[in-house]
C-alpha cells in the first residue's frame, strides 16, 4: 500500500548555522498513527511543521522532499505554491499544536473560532456548523458544550483549551492529523478518553496520525509505527511493538527508563503527625458569577471549590491531583491571595514556625509584598507567564528588582546560576523566550520562581510540558532544592506517576470537590472512590501489552449520580468526607 505522506531526506536549518533537523525520513501509512519521539529540541515540532510549511521565517528547508499522495495526484508539500497550500491546511492535513493559548484567538468565541474550519472549507451554514461542533465538544469531553461554545479562551482551563484545539482538528475529519503533544495539558481521565476518540475517529474515517510526544506510555496506546528524534536525527525507527519492548539504540532505552510509573502496590505507612503547618486552607469555597450571553437571562453560579481543607506541613510536598476543571488551580490561586476565598473560607500562612499566622485573605498591601517574596508560582503554560518582550535576563532578575535585592550584578549572577541549577546555560540570558521550546521555557519558569528563595512554592502542572528525561531531571531538582532548603511545595498535577514520586499528600479533587485524601502508599495500596481508581487505570504506561482499560475510566469519570451507590450523589448533596482509617479520607455515605 502507498504511503499517505512520504518525508524522504528532510533537512532544516535557520541562517547560516548548522542544520537543527538532518535526513530525516519516514513514511506515514493511510489510517496508521506514527509517533514522533524525543526529547525536547530534538526537532519534532519543526519536522512537522515543515510538512504544513508554516516554519518561521528564517527556517529554510535546505534538502529533502515531502509528499502527501491520495487525491488526484500526489502532492510535493515542499514545492507547492502558497495558494495550494491553504487548501491543504486543515481541511486535508490539520495540526494540533501544543500550547493552545497561543493558538486561539482571545477576541473570539471558542464555539465561532472551530466553527470557522467548517465555513472555510466546506462551506457550511452557521446552525449546520454549530449543531456539528457541539457534538464534537460532547466527543472531546465537555461536560457543558453550549457553555464552551459560547465562552471566550480566558474563560476556560489550560486543559479544557487544549480540548477546543483538538476539536478544532477533528471537526473537519482531515486525511492526516498532526498532533503536537495533543494531551500534554489533559488530566489523566481525559487523556484515555480522548485518545480513545482518535483511535475511533481514525477507525470512522481513515484519518492518518502524526503523533508527537515526549510520553511512551501514550505511544504504546496509540502508535503502529514509532520514530526516535535525538539532536534532529533519527535514532531508531520501525514497529512500535519491537522498539518499546525491546530498544536497540541507547538513547531510545534511556527514555523508556525515566518515563514515571505508578509504583506497585506497598504496605501503607501510618502518616506522621503534623504540628508545624506552612499553609492551611479551611472551608476555602469560589463561586463564579458566569454573565448569560443574552440580556434577560439569568446569570450561572460556577462552584469552582467547595469546602476545600487542606494542610501542608513545613517541609512536606502537598499534591492537588484532578481533571482539569475540577478546581486544581483555583485553589492554589487562593492560597497565594490570588483570588479571595468565599465569605467564611480562610488561608492561613505562617512563614516561620515560631512566627504570627498571615491571614492571606485579609492582607494589606505591605503585608502581602513581604508574601509574595515567601511564595511562589510556577504556572502551567509557560509561554504565557514569560513576557515576550523582555530577554531572559531582565525576566530572571526582575522579581530581585522589585523586592530592591542586591546589585545588578549580583542579581545577573544569580540568575545565571539559577539557570544552571535547572540546565541551562548562562549564554541564553541574552535570548527571547520565542528562542526557547516548551520544555526549556518551562525550567525557565522554575528558575524565576527560585529566584527570591521562597520558602512556598505553587507548582500548576510544572513538568507537564517537559519530555521523561527533562522532567526527571526536574523532579529530581525539585526534591534536592526542598532537602536542602527546607521548601514546601504545593502541587498541582494530573500525572499521578509524577505525584506517587514527589508527594507526601494526595488530595484527589473533582468538581470543587475533594473526593480522597491520603499519603501516596496508602491512596495507590487502597484506593476506595471510584474517581481515584479510575486516574490510576488511565495512567498510561510505556508497555504496549497493556493498554488503558478505557471502561474502568469511563465508570470513574463519569457523572456522579452513574457511581456505585456507596459514593452517589447528586446535585450539590454530596455526602461528607469520612475517615475510613488513619490519615485515610474518602468522600462517601456512612
Amino acid at each position: 500500500m502507498a504511503p499517505l505522506l512520504s518525508v524522504e531526506g528532510l533537512s532544516i536549518g535557520f541562517g547560516r548555522d548548522e542544520a537543527v533537523v538532518r535526513d530525516v525520513s519516514f513514511d506515514v501509512a493511510p489510517g496508521g498513527t506514527l509517533a514522533l519521539v524525543g526529547e525536547s529540541g530534538s526537532g519534532k515540532t519543526i519536522t512537522c511543521r515543515a510538512v504544513l510549511r508554516i516554519l518561521p521565517r528564517a527556517a529554510q528547508i535546505r534538502s529533502g522532499r515531502i509528499t502527501l499522495h491520495g487525491g488526484d495526484a500526489p502532492l510535493e508539500l515542499s514545492r507547492l505554491g502558497e495558494r495550494r497550500m491553504r487548501d491543504v491546511r486543515g481541511n486535508r492535513i490539520a495540526m494540533i499544536f501544543q500550547e493552545p493559548m497561543r493558538s486561539l484567538s482571545p477576541l473570539h468565541r471558542i464555539g465561532n473560532q472551530v466553527s470557522e474550519v467548517l465555513w472555510l472549507h466546506e462551506g457550511k451554514s452557521e446552525a449546520a456548523a454549530r449543531k456539528e461542533v457541539l457534538e464534537c465538544f460532547e466527543r472531546v469531553g465537555f461536560p457543558e458544550p453550549q457553555r464552551t461554545y459560547d465562552s471566550y479562551p480566558f474563560e476556560l482551563s489550560g486543559g479544557m483549551r487544549q480540548r477546543a484545539m483538538i476539536a478544532m482538528a477533528m471537526v473537519a475529519k482531515p486525511d492526516l492529523l498532526i498532533a503536537d503533544e495533543p494531551t500534554t495539558a489533559l488530566d489523566v481521565t481525559t487523556q484515555a478518553q480522548v485518545l480513545g476518540l482518535m483511535k475511533e475517529l481514525q477507525r470512522d474515517t481513515g484519518m492518518a496520525m502524526i503523533l508527537v510526544t515526549h510520553d511512551l506510555g501514550v505511544v504504546a496506546n496509540m502508535a503502529e509505527e514509532v520514530v526516535v528524534m535525538h539532536k534532529g536525527r533519527v535514532m531508531e525507527a520501525g514497529p512500535a511493538a519491537p522498539i518499546l519492548s525491546a530498544p536497540a539504540h541507547a538513547y531510545t532505552r534511556a527514555l523508556i527508563n525515566a518515563a514515571p510509573k505508578i509504583p506497585a502496590a506497598t504496605q501503607a505507612v501510618p502518616p506522621e503527625p503534623k504540628e508545624d503547618l506552612i499553609l492551611e486552607l479551611k472551608s476555602v469555597s469560589k463561586t463564579y458569577t458566569l454573565r448569560a450571553g443574552k440580556g434577560w437571562a439569568a446569570p450561572t453560579l460556577i462552584h469552582a471549590c467547595r469546602g476545600v481543607d487542606l494542610k501542608l506541613p513545613r517541609g512536606k510536598t502537598l499534591a492537588i491531583v484532578g481533571e482539569s476543571g475540577s478546581g486544581k488551580t483555583t485553589a492554589a490561586r487562593i492560597a497565594l491571595g490570588a483570588e479571595p476565598p468565599d465569605p467564611g473560607g480562610e488561608v492561613l500562612f505562617r512563614p516561620d514556625p515560631d512566627g504570627e499566622i498571615v491571614k492571606v485573605q485579609q492582607m494589606d498591601r505591605a503585608a502581602r509584598t513581604a508574601f509574595q517574596r515567601e511564595a511562589q508560582m510556577v504556572f502551567q503554560d509557560p509561554y504565557s507567564s514569560l513576557s515576550p518582550r523582555m530577554r531572559i535576563a531582565d525576566t530572571m532578575t526582575e522579581p530581585l528588582e522589585i523586592h530592591g535585592i542586591g546589585t545588578p550584578a549580583d542579581r545577573r549572577d544569580k540568575a545565571a546560576k539559577m539557570l544552571k541549577t535547572v540546565g541551562l546555560g548562562p549564554e541564553m540570558l541574552q535570548r527571547y523566550p520565542h528562542a526557547f521550546s516548551g520544555g526549556q521555557r518551562q525550567r525557565l519558569s522554575i528558575a524565576r520562581a527560585l529566584m527570591l528563595d521562597p520558602s512556598l512554592i505553587v507548582c500548576d502542572e510544572p513538568t507537564s510540558a517537559l519530555d521523561v528525561s527533562v522532567q526527571e531531571q526536574i523532579l529530581r531538582l525539585l526534591e534536592n532544592i526542598q532537602e536542602q532548603q527546607g521548601l514546601s511545595y504545593l502541587f498541582i498535577s494530573h500525572d499521578l506517576a509524577v505525584v506517587a514520586r514527589i508527594a507526601d499528600e494526595v488530595a484527589v479533587m473533582r468538581r470543587g470537590l475533594i473526593v480522597e485524601q491520603a499519603p501516596p502508599q496508602t491512596l495507590f495500596h487502597n484506593p476506595q472512590h471510584p474517581y481515584t481508581k479510575a486516574l490510576i487505570a488511565a495512567q498510561p504506561e510505556p508497555d504496549i501489552g497493556r493498554p488503558i482499560n478505557l471502561d474502568l475510566v469511563s465508570q470513574g469519570a463519569g457523572a456522579p449520580d452513574s457511581w456505585p451507590e456507596h459514593f452517589r450523589f447528586t446535585g450539590a448533596e454530596a455526602p461528607p468526607l469520612v475517615i475510613l482509617e488513619p490519615g485515610h479520607k474518602v468522600r462517601c455515605h456512612v
